[in-house]
């Protein structure tokens, strides 16, 4: 395992992220009591995929629509 501060992982971000792609176990320390570790992600780690999204979340625009009937309601009062 390999420790380094935020300012080196800031300076060689390439690097690391190479060596950790290589399976190093990078972990980055910000101050005293904190501390990162640099791992890749693979798409089985990802929890949330597109048709998810397309299917529960309403889009900006939907979003942005609520919000001025909101606005108009409130003003029109």
């Amino acid at each position: 395992m390999l420790v380094i501060s935020s300012r080196e992982f800031r300076d060689k971000q390439a690097e690391y992220m190479d060596r950790a792609d290589r399976g190093e176990q990078i972990i980055v320390q910000r101050g005293r009591d904190k501390a990162y570790a640099i791992t890749p992600v693979k798409s089985s780690d990802i929890y949330i995929n597109t048709p998810v999204l397309s299917e529960d979340f309403v889009s900006g625009e939907q979003i942005k629509e609520q919000v001025h009937q909101h606005i108009d309601k409130l003003f029109s009062k």
